[in-house]
C-alpha cells in the first residue's frame, strides 16, 4: 500500500472515530436532557400531590373539628358546675349527676365496668377527669348492656354501672353533658364517646382515671 493510501485509510479511521465520539456525546446529551426532564416532571408531580394531600388533610381536620363542635342531638347540658371536694352525700339536681361538688376520691375509670351501683360523689370526680359514665336500668336489654360493657372495657377514661332509679334505659354522662338512648346501636353513643372522652368539656384534662376507688 502506498503512503498516500495509508494516509487516506488513517484519515478515514480518524473520521469514523470522531463521528462515533460525536454520536456518543449526542446520546449522552439526549440522556441528560431526558433525565432532567423526567426528574423535573416527577418533582413537580410530587409537589403537586403533596399539596393536594396537605389540603385534603387540612380539610379533613377542619371537618372533624367542626363535627366535634356540634352538640350531640338530644343531649342536655349544664354550665357553671361547682368543683369542691366535700364529705358525705350531695343532693344533685340531675340523675345521674354530671358535675358539681364531689368526693375527693374518684372511681377508677380506666375502662371499668361495675356490676353494682357506685357512689355518685365518686363518679362525678371521674367525670371531672374527663371520663364518660355509662349507666343503665332494668329497661335496658341484656344484649345492649353486653355491647356497652364491651365498648367501655376497651376505652380508657370510661366507666359503667347500673343505676336503677334513672329515667332512661341507657344514659351517658360527661362533665356538664348527658344523653339518654334506648339502644346501644344508637349512633349517638359513638358520637358521645368520641366527643366527650377527655373532651373539651373536661375541667381537669389528663388527670388520672387509674388508682381510684374500685367499689362503692
Amino acid at each position: 500500500m502506498s503512503k498516500s493510501s495509508k494516509k487516506a485509510a488513517a484519515q478515514t479511521r480518524r473520521a469514523k472515530i470522531e463521528q462515533a465520539r460525536r454520536a456518543e456525546k449526542a446520546r449522552e446529551r439526549r440522556n441528560r436532557i431526558i433525565t432532567i426532564t423526567l426528574s423535573t416532571v416527577l418533582v413537580a408531580g410530587l409537589i403537586g400531590w403533596g399539596g393536594y394531600a396537605l389540603n385534603s388533610a387540612n380539610e379533613k381536620d377542619e371537618q372533624q373539628a367542626a363535627e366535634a363542635r356540634k352538640p350531640v342531638r338530644g343531649e342536655k347540658t349544664w354550665d357553671k358546675l361547682t368543683q369542691n371536694h366535700v364529705q358525705g352525700t350531695v343532693d344533685y339536681p340531675m340523675n345521674p349527676p354530671v358535675g358539681g361538688d364531689h368526693n375527693q376520691a374518684w372511681m377508677t375509670c380506666d375502662g371499668t365496668v361495675y356490676t353494682k351501683p357506685i357512689a355518685e360523689e365518686n363518679a362525678v370526680h371521674s367525670l371531672e377527669h374527663g371520663a364518660v359514665w355509662v349507666t343503665y336500668n332494668d329497661k335496658a336489654a341484656d344484649a345492649d348492656i353486653k355491647t356497652l360493657s364491651d365498648k367501655v372495657s376497651k376505652t380508657p377514661y370510661t366507666l359503667m354501672s347500673p343505676a336503677e332509679d334513672q329515667s332512661g334505659a341507657v344514659m351517658l354522662s360527661a362533665w356538664g353533658r348527658q344523653l339518654t338512648v334506648d339502644k346501644a346501636s344508637d349512633p349517638r353513643v359513638e358520637q358521645f364517646f368520641a366527643k366527650y372522652v377527655q373532651g373539651a368539656q373536661t375541667p381537669e384534662p389528663g388527670a388520672a382515671c387509674t388508682g381510684g376507688l374500685t367499689a362503692a
